[in-house]
């Protein structure tokens, strides 16, 4: 047996979601809200990027290849994030989370090697980026230049995954050069983005995916459906819609850390963008990973407004450097990803109840 049995998978992700929730605590935490002594000074963009969604997609490509030494990523994403909330120097952390890069890279090159198409070289381009990101940040000691780099990393992998799903639908020997045009754009301005014309080059090739996505994506048709199929896809569409916000942000102002419109621009795409896809997959992922049911319930619904909603109040008040309203959005941001959480935990625990 070559892979991990599902209940070996969750300590891994368990580590992934503690770097999650301390993570958005330490976030509310700059913010001024009161939040475990725990979570006091956090490195809240560390604990997001590399904690959470590092060690999630290395867990989730580990799956996806069924092969042990893939898992080492995770496992050492894992051993970072409870560094970090340890307290512990963020260099230790910082050698975690380049194993984690280094095993991502590893474990995309080996699915591209067993299906070299176009998505699969996207996911492994994503994984080099993240691993910069982490040698930028580890070089650098900067969180500021380095999630660029992370940023991208989690579009490159997102755009990757929903080209694999846009077969359903034909894309045309056009729109796929515009579509890899449009990611060597990003890649270009990632590079570049120390410099404001290379923010500004990162929003337009943000909006400009966001146009293709919205155009080419299975979701404009899947959300006619119902159910779980409509979710997801209602899901999909507004994240599209907050990563085109984003870049018309980023294209428009260039804002730096600590100006008004850097926490506007920024979250517009990792809470309305990320997570939105976060929370339309996590159906999916869940059952893969753990091999645990996650039926729909109309209750889905209830953390998605409040995200969306919240995200609405904490742009505008980035925007209008509104400190007191952009903390209350940000609180609504953190209380809908607890919800889901907890409505995530609740459906499982239904479906488990209601199988025995």
């Amino acid at each position: 047996m070559t892979d991990l049995a599902p209940a070996q998978r969750a300590p891994l992700l368990a580590l992934g979601f503690a770097g999650l929730i301390v993570g958005v605590l330490a976030g509310l935490w700059r913010l001024g809200w009161p939040t475990p002594a725990l979570a006091a000074g956090a490195p809240h963009g560390v604990l997001m990027m590399c904690a959470f969604f590092g060690t999630l997609i290395g867990l989730e490509r580990a799956v996806a290849i069924g092969r042990r030494w893939a898992y080492l990523g995770p496992l050492a994403g894992g051993i970072g994030s409870a560094l970090l909330i340890a307290g512990v120097d963020a260099r230790a952390a910082c050698a975690a989370f380049l194993l984690t890069g280094g095993v991502l890279v590893a474990a995309s090159v080996h699915a591209q090697r067993l299906q070299n198409v176009l998505h699969a070289k996207v996911l492994t381009l994503g994984a080099a980026v993240w691993l910069a990101g982490v040698v930028v940040w580890g070089a650098s000691g900067s969180v500021v230049w380095a999630q660029w780099w992370w940023l991208g990393f989690l579009v490159f992998t997102i755009a990757g995954e929903r080209l694999e799903l846009s077969r359903l639908v034909r894309v045309s020997p056009a729109m796929t050069r515009l579509f890899v045009a449009i990611l060597a754009l990003l890649l270009a301005a990632t590079v570049l983005a120390a410099w404001p014309a290379g923010g500004r080059l990162y929003g337009l090739a943000l909006v400009a995916l966001a146009l293709w996505l919205l155009r080419q994506d299975v979701a404009r048709r899947t959300v006619k459906g119902t159910g779980l199929t409509r979710y997801i896809a209602v899901c999909l569409l507004a994240g599209y819609a907050w990563l085109a916000i984003g870049g018309l942000l980023l294209a428009a102002q260039a804002p730096l850390p600590g100006v008004p419109g850097w926490d506007a621009a920024l979250h517009a795409i990792v809470v309305g963008f990320v997570f939105s896809m976060v929370f339309g997959h996590a159906p999916i992922i869940l059952p893969a990973v753990l091999r645990l049911k996650v039926p729909y319930h109309w209750g889905f619904y209830l953390p998605l407004t409040l995200l969306h909603l919240s995200l609405v109040v904490r742009v505008g008040a980035g925007l209008a450097d509104h400190f007191a309203l952009r903390a209350d959005g940000a609180l609504g941001n953190a209380i809908a990803i607890g919800a889901f959480l907890l409505m995530q935990v609740f459906t499982i625990a239904a479906a488990r109840r209601a199988a025995a």
